[in-house]
């Protein structure tokens, strides 16, 4: 009966925990859809699927034929070889976990949860941790990632001042690329609520 009481505990826990969604938001080319749009959204969706988190695009030109997640998963996997061919991206919008958005005007939509800007020069005042951001998921808030496409990633002016949180992911400033900042930051978070073995 205890074994049985420590499952239930353990899965009561682990429910209780938030969720990543990864957040492309699109600061390349809002008017046709090139190929960094593609290849951002398949390189992303398996690294959402690994990590038990949702994918969000904001502002990406999809076709105007496009009317839902899985049309758009469609779409984009008939046209990759990333993730598997988009098996992954399908998979996500299957489940519900995949989602497209306009640009935010005031906000990012709440129900992703608390957005964090992904930048190497954050805000003193808003500057998270890996470790933080994973005590937030610990206690069952969960958290969009944004990251900014294109040669210039996000625009400070548009998007800093709608993170709750900045995160650097090497604390040191260090500009990484789009796809391995977004396979590196949900690593490093989740790295802090595993277990030490």
């Amino acid at each position: 009966m205890a074994h049985l009481q420590i499952i239930r505990s353990v899965s009561a826990a682990r429910m209780a925990r938030g969720r990543i969604t990864i957040g492309l938001y699109n600061s390349y080319d809002p008017v046709r859809f090139a190929e960094a749009h593609r290849r951002a959204i398949a390189r992303a969706a398996p690294v959402a699927l690994a990590f038990d988190g949702n994918l969000a695009t904001f502002g990406f030109p999809y076709e105007r034929g496009l009317r839902t997640p899985q049309e758009v998963a469609l779409w984009v996997s008939g046209t990759t070889s990333i993730g598997e061919a988009g098996k992954y991206l399908r998979e996500l919008a299957d489940a519900g976990r995949f989602a497209t958005f306009d640009f935010p005007k005031r906000g990012f939509p709440p129900q992703l949860g608390e957005p964090v800007v992904t930048t190497n020069r954050p805000d003193a005042k808003k500057a998270a941790s890996a470790r933080r951001l994973a005590d937030l998921l610990r206690v069952g808030t969960s958290l969009l990632l944004v990251f900014g496409l294109g040669p210039r990633g996000l625009d400070d002016r548009d998007v800093y001042p709608l993170g709750l949180y900045h995160f650097d992911l090497t604390s040191r400033g260090i500009a990484f690329e789009t796809a391995t900042a977004i396979g590196a930051a949900p690593a490093m978070i989740v790295a802090h609520l595993e277990p030490e073995r």
